[in-house]
């Protein structure tokens, strides 16, 4: 099994518009990948490895400081939304039955005025960068499920009518950057990772990927390095997804393993998480109940709350 990659110039984001022909492609190549493998690459969207690089360049700079220096944006901290901002090293487990993600991470969750954000130092345009990137996460994340919507025969505004209020507190959706740091292998617990194995929660997830280590697994049960494409955007179902469309797209599993013993590799990649409005009521579009309806934002708060870690 490979990764499909698909050309996204004829609705990329400096485009205003597409024709009937380019759609009908993109609709299909978009459904093949989604039905069969779950995920695919996308080049030519419009978002930049240059923006892509700015946005981890910042937030490297906050990963690298002492976390006496971070603390104070911890998302514990945040009262105005407890998913936005820092969460430290093994703060967060996506594998519950495991220990803690070597990993730490930057959630932006909520644009509210009086959110707190990182600006000391070399820092000072960390908010400018990844609430700008997070505007292009979100339109091009909108093209992708308009897309997705032609692909099935539905009328795009099934999917935009349930994500309208992305970046607004009436939305989880959350863009978040992530830093991997070096791993001391004597001192992993066992059956730790970097990213446990997990599905994402919503809709559709869109990584950016900086170095590879990111593994799918495969329709034969075997996971498949995920190849690194400088530009390429990699987008996945999300467990939302499959439901709303009663398997048709499949969310499929994925992981980050750790480095090989010796190798002190740092890994930095950003991901944007497209969820529907909180208010949703998800349900089988094609009127089947094998699924129970669920409320949106009562399904990825729970979600949250499951692979978070106690302090």
């Amino acid at each position: 099994m490979s990764i499909p990659v698909v050309d996204f110039s004829s609705y990329s984001l400096c485009k205003d518009d597409v024709s009937e022909e380019e759609m009908l492609s993109l609709s299909q190549q978009l459904k093949t990948a989604f039905t069969e493998v779950g995920f695919v690459f996308l080049e030519n969207t419009g978002i930049t490895q240059e923006e892509v690089d700015r946005v981890l360049d910042s937030s490297h700079k906050f990963f690298l400081q002492p976390d006496e220096l971070k603390q104070p944006f911890n998302s514990k901290n945040c009262v105005i939304n407890p998913n936005h901002g820092w969460l430290c090293v093994a703060g967060e487990k996506l594998d519950p039955s495991k220990p803690g993600d070597i990993k730490e991470s930057f959630n932006v969750c909520s644009l509210h005025p009086d959110v707190k954000w990182p600006s000391d130092g070399s820092l000072t345009d960390f908010k400018e960068l990844h609430t700008l990137f997070f505007h292009r996460c979100k339109e091009l994340s909108l093209r992708v499920v308009t897309v997705m919507a032609h692909s099935l025969g539905l009328d795009p505004e099934v999917f935009l009518s349930a994500h309208r209020f992305v970046g607004t507190d009436e939305n989880s959706s959350l863009l978040r950057t992530l830093y991997y740091p070096p791993v001391k292998i004597e001192e992993v617990k066992e059956g730790q990772l970097r990213c446990g194995e997990h599905t994402d929660f919503g809709s559709i997830t869109m990584v950016f990927q900086k170095e590879e280590g990111l593994q799918v697994l495969g329709l034969s049960g075997d996971y498949i390095n995920v190849p690194l494409i400088p530009g390429a955007v990699l987008i996945n179902i999300a467990d939302l997804m499959q439901r709303w469309t009663n398997d048709k797209f499949i969310s499929v599993v994925h992981r980050s393993l750790l480095p090989r013993a010796g190798d002190s590799e740092t890994r930095r990649s950003a991901a944007f998480f497209l969820y529907p409005d909180n208010e949703i009521q998800i349900t089988c579009l094609d009127g089947s109940d094998k699924y129970p309806e669920v409320n949106a934002g009562e399904y990825i708060r729970a979600c949250f709350k499951a692979v978070a870690v106690e302090n």
